[in-house]
């Protein structure tokens, strides 16, 4: 993950930095008390950098009651975020992605977009089972740096649209390759967050406008708002 800080950047403070790569490595919300754990502080402390990051436009608070007790604030990754001016990047994790595809010699489109299925099925795994399945598509995907916004089709169908492409520094060279592992990634999310959900399209755009599209049918597009 990348992230660029100025001077008048919150993240320029560590423990707000810390708590931005977490959540979006964790890739999924996350509650203040679990972040509090993973960072070794205090609770209120950590609420209180969460708080200047939301009024920064980095994260978002959900409240949300588990049982009877008190509601609980619930932090992701704020889908328009953009740290130091750029939108957060998974460019590290391809990387990873990239590298796992040479070490099995995968080549062929067809091996790439199963690689990217298989990654898809593991992302979806670290999200939090407890939301409903469109909302944790939504989180998966803001999570990655997509920036997504969606829209429902009058063919009830709905298009997530990702507003920027984080690994537009390889896709410039790439784009079959990266596109490929991408639509199979979105593929393994949808399938295991969704079964009875399927995609229809997924439009390939230049990575430095973005604006790469995704179509799904079922109950996802259904609950998309």
């Amino acid at each position: 993950m990348d992230v660029t800080a100025n001077s008048s950047d919150v993240l320029v403070q560590p423990t707000r930095a810390r708590l931005f790569a977490i959540l979006v490595d964790l890739k999924r919300p996350a509650d203040t008390d679990e972040l509090a754990k993973l960072l070794e502080m205090h609770p209120n402390g950590i609420r209180n950098h969460l708080e200047r990051m939301c009024e920064a436009g980095l994260v978002t608070r959900e409240s949300r009651r588990h049982g009877r007790g008190r509601p609980r604030d619930v932090w992701a990754i704020d889908p328009e975020a953009a740290p130091g001016g750029d939108p957060p990047t998974a460019y590290s994790e391809l990387s990873g992605w990239l590298v796992e595809a040479v070490e099995r010699g995968v080549a062929n489109p067809e091996e790439i977009e199963e690689l990217g299925r298989s990654i898809g099925l593991g992302l979806a795994n670290r999200q939090d089972n407890e939301l409903d399945p469109e909302p944790r598509f939504w989180n998966a995907l803001a999570a990655m740096g997509f920036q997504p916004t969606r829209s429902r089709n009058h063919d009830k169908t709905a298009t997530y649209c990702l507003n920027n492409c984080p690994y537009r520094e390889t896709a410039r060279t790439r784009q079959t390759l990266i596109c490929g592992l991408h639509r199979g990634i979105t593929a393994g999310l949808i399938e295991a967050i969704d079964p009875e959900s399927v995609m229809t399209g997924f439009l390939v755009r230049d990575p430095d406008r973005a604006g790469c599209e995704i179509t799904v049918r079922g109950p996802l597009a259904e609950s998309a708002q």
